[in-house]
């Protein structure tokens, strides 16, 4: 059973408000540390590199394409709404090494991201696909509406394929960041 219980005493330093881009930035982290934590097992488990060819379905991105969108994701983010002109991941990952040293590279760029500097949650975000499909939304509806839902997707569709391809992985291997949550039992 799952308890949930509101902190009724909350002291003002506790009262920070937070942004779409705070909020962005937090899940970044702790999602890219997720993801590094599943990379580094593949490591761990001796997993060759050719792992990064599998694939669920012919029809389905492989999981490099899968871990290289994943970051993608987030370095537009950083371009469409964190003032920031950064180039895109284009360059196939050849190694689990070099997947773990660019989710490092992006985490590094998520540290340095100031949210004062990100756009006005209204500010608008125009947005045209490859495919010729644009979009008009917020800042804010962008990094909620198109950035998160693709950024969890392909970080778990890295999960799913690496956990078929027989890396041990457990639900707290994508979700490392609620230990930081954990109370402990009473003595």
């Amino acid at each position: 059973m799952i308890e949930l219980r509101l902190a009724r005493d909350v002291t003002p330093r506790q009262r920070f408000t937070m942004t779409y881009a705070h909020s962005a930035r937090i899940v970044f982290d702790d999602m890219l540390g997720a993801l590094d934590r599943i990379v580094a097992k593949a490591e761990d488990a001796g997993m060759p590199d050719t792992v990064l060819a599998e694939q669920l379905t012919e029809d389905m991105f492989p999981l490099e394409l899968q871990l290289r969108v994943a970051l993608n994701q987030v370095l537009l983010a950083l371009n469409q709404v964190g003032g920031k002109a950064l180039p895109l991941e284009e360059e196939e990952y050849r190694s689990l090494a070099e997947v773990r040293e660019r989710i490092a590279a992006v985490r590094s760029l998520i540290d340095q991201a100031d949210p004062s500097e990100w756009a006005a949650p209204d500010a608008v975000v125009d947005l045209t696909l490859p495919n010729g499909v644009r979009f008009l939304m917020s800042s804010e509806e962008n990094i909620r509406d198109w950035i998160m839902p693709n950024f969890y997707f392909h970080v778990t569709m890295a999960y799913a394929l690496l956990r078929n391809a027989g890396v041990p992985l457990g639900k707290m291997d994508f979700l490392p960041h609620m230990a930081r949550h954990i109370v402990p039992d009473a003595e």
